[in-house]
């Protein structure tokens, strides 16, 4: 049975995880402490939208590892430092070896900081991803039943390249939508399962 087709694996503390957080200490802790708990503040879910897009074709254990150095590097997602970015500031991150040296993914970081503090006139870059959660979450039962994408997140990936974002994907805003709650992948047998507080 491969990873995917298992359901959640018990730990030695007797708690229940998906695969990919079932092993890594670094992700078990990610998972039981952050992993798809609301984000509602604008720095949060800017620094977030960065960070999925960092991790395009990439792990989210690579990410996940990297955070730190991307948090410094980039002043802690604060929009309106990076907003100010200049082109000597993409060398220099193209020149830091903490976090993923892409410049495509660097320069989209900048943009969506732009993108982001335009959206205060229209109320802001949270309520505006948040108005996307549907109506109903999954339910899966194992890591092969979590969808990739969904009607919602084509629509977020449509609306927010129309607000001028970049490297928002439907697959990216997908995990997005994961990560800060607005729907609820956890398997349903998962001690994480409606922890957010979002779905019961």
């Amino acid at each position: 049975m491969s990873p995917d087709e298992r359901g959640t694996i018990i730990g030695s503390d007797g708690l229940a995880r998906p695969p990919w957080a079932a092993v890594d200490a670094m992700l078990q802790e990610y998972y039981d402490t952050e992993w798809g708990m609301p984000v509602r503040d604008e720095q949060g879910m800017f620094e977030r939208i960065s960070l999925e897009a960092f991790q395009a074709g990439l792990s989210w254990a690579t990410i996940l590892r990297k955070r730190p150095a991307f948090r410094s590097a980039f002043h802690n997602f604060e929009p309106e430092a990076v907003a100010a970015f200049t082109d000597d500031d993409v060398e220099r991150l193209m020149l830091d070896a903490g976090i993923v040296r892409n410049r495509m993914k660097i320069r989209a970081a900048i943009t969506n900081a732009n993108a982001t503090i335009a959206l205060r006139n229209e109320g802001g870059l949270v309520d505006f991803v948040w108005s996307f959660q549907p109506k109903v979450t999954p339910n899966p039962r194992t890591h092969a039943e979590v969808p990739t994408t969904s009607p919602e997140s084509i629509a977020l990936s449509k609306a927010l390249r129309g607000k001028g974002f970049a490297f928002v994907g439907p697959t990216t805003m997908h995990a997005l939508m994961e990560a800060v709650g607005i729907i609820d992948t956890h398997l349903v047998d998962s001690h994480r399962r409606g922890s957010s507080g979002v779905w019961t």
